[in-house]
């Protein structure tokens, strides 16, 4: 793709790596294909290869983005099956990213909007404030009616039930069981740990049964992904920046092996930090992060979790797009499912996104329940005994749409090796 970019505009880092990927796109349509907008909207304008002509000519004119812009690039799931389809790399993740982030300096949504989004940039980082946002859920249901859609939306995404918080999510260290084999740091997550605590503790327990010390870093927060989504920048940088200095000192402590994330939207972020930081004096530290982040499936593999007897369970094995195409990572946990016993079967759409996608299904919410009727249809037709997937936000959204008990991939690892059995499952 030709551009027309001055000098002036590429002196801008953003701009910069906004003209590169531009220009390694050839308009071959491939990203059609998989787009979840586009199969369902059937809108060119809202498929990757329209939004990529929309954001170039927002950006080589450097116009304030119209409210057309804004509602094809705001329709965007950022679930990147289009960068596993693209022939030609295009890295839409930093183009639509740098996009949102120029949105969101230079165009002045509507008072409702920007009232939403600051609440939701502030709420859901924070477990404690997260919580209390779904204790008032439960007092409006009985008047979702008269709410706007959006906030109906919230609503009725809002569990039925919240566990009380963990012990596990304080700041401690967990040693290891038998011979000792690694030191890692947990991201605990947010909306984790106040959603569903059987995750981190699932994980803790399989990984020091298998020789890891585990640590809960002091200091350690949001990851950053759902302010950096919203293009607020400043926000998402200060989040990373913490956990940057926070690991960095564990590193130069008693030393990591490994930062584990079993939120695979959270380690599409942290795998990123070298870039967003790329610029800043935290540079170096924030590379050296992103390199030792590991999804915990990627862990497991390095350990080779042990082999156990086959059982009669068929596990539906949702992969979250985060996972499959954010990293990249689309045959680890199939394979550990299996080598811990159990059926694993897949959909036979395994490339479409569930309509999630971080804050998606409370800012798009009829699109989201297109997406999450289609891939529960999917998964239901599999006829399986449970429903298994890496990330917290796939499991609260396909679980809305089914009877089928969903659980992270993790909590069956743990229970095939020795661990309890998972409590969703009765």
């Amino acid at each position: 793709m030709q551009t027309q970019f001055t000098p002036e505009q590429l002196s801008d880092p953003g701009i910069r790596r906004a003209n590169d990927i531009l220009r390694s796109c050839v308009h071959c349509g491939f990203c059609t294909a998989t787009c979840p907008t586009y199969q369902i909207l059937g809108d060119e304008l809202d498929s990757p290869r329209g939004r990529i002509y929309l954001i170039k000519d927002m950006l080589e004119s450097g116009r304030r983005p119209d409210a057309k812009t804004v509602q094809h690039v705001d329709r965007c799931l950022s679930c990147l099956a289009c960068m596993s389809t693209c022939p030609s790399g295009v890295h839409y993740m930093h183009l639509v990213d740098y996009a949102r982030e120029y949105i969101e300096k230079n165009y002045k949504r509507p008072l409702f909007d920007r009232a939403l989004r600051g609440v939701l940039a502030k709420i859901l980082p924070n477990p404690k404030l997260f919580r209390l946002s779904i204790y008032g859920a439960w007092l409006a249901k009985p008047f979702r009616f008269a709410l706007p859609e959006k906030l109906r939306a919230m609503v009725a995404f809002a569990p039925k039930t919240l566990p009380a918080p963990s012990p596990v999510d304080k700041p401690q260290a967990f040693p290891a069981e038998g011979q000792w084999r690694k030191r890692v740091a947990l991201l605990s997550g947010c909306a984790q740990t106040a959603l569903d605590t059987d995750i981190n503790e699932a994980t803790i327990r399989l990984l020091t049964r298998l020789g890891v010390e585990v640590v809960i870093a002091e200091g350690m927060g949001c990851c950053g992904a759902v302010t950096h989504h919203m293009g607020k920048t400043a926000d998402s940088h200060d989040s990373a920046a913490r956990n940057i200095r926070t690991w960095m000192a564990e590193v130069n402590g008693k030393g990591l092996d490994a930062i584990v994330i079993n939120t695979s939207g959270c380690g599409t972020t942290v795998k990123d930090y070298g870039h967003m930081f790329r610029n800043d004096p935290l540079a170096q530290e924030a590379a050296t992060v992103a390199g030792l982040a590991r999804d915990i499936s990627e862990l497991l593999e390095e350990l080779e979790l042990p082999a156990t007897p086959p059982r009669d369970i068929k596990v539906a094995y949702h992969a979250a797009c985060s996972l499959q195409h954010g990293q990249q990572i689309k045959l680890a946990p199939k394979k550990l499912l299996a080598r811990a016993g159990f059926t694993v079967l897949e959909p036979a759409d395994p490339h479409l996104c569930c309509g999630s996608a971080g804050t998606y299904n409370l800012m798009q919410p009829e699109i989201s329940a297109e997406l999450k009727r289609r891939k529960v249809n999917t998964l239901e037709e599999l006829q399986p005994d449970i429903i298994a997937a890496g990330n917290i936000g796939c499991m609260m959204q396909i679980g809305s749409g089914t009877g089928v008990p969903v659980v992270h991939t993790v909590e069956l690892l743990d229970w095939a090796t020795g661990g309890p059995k998972p409590a969703k499952l009765g």
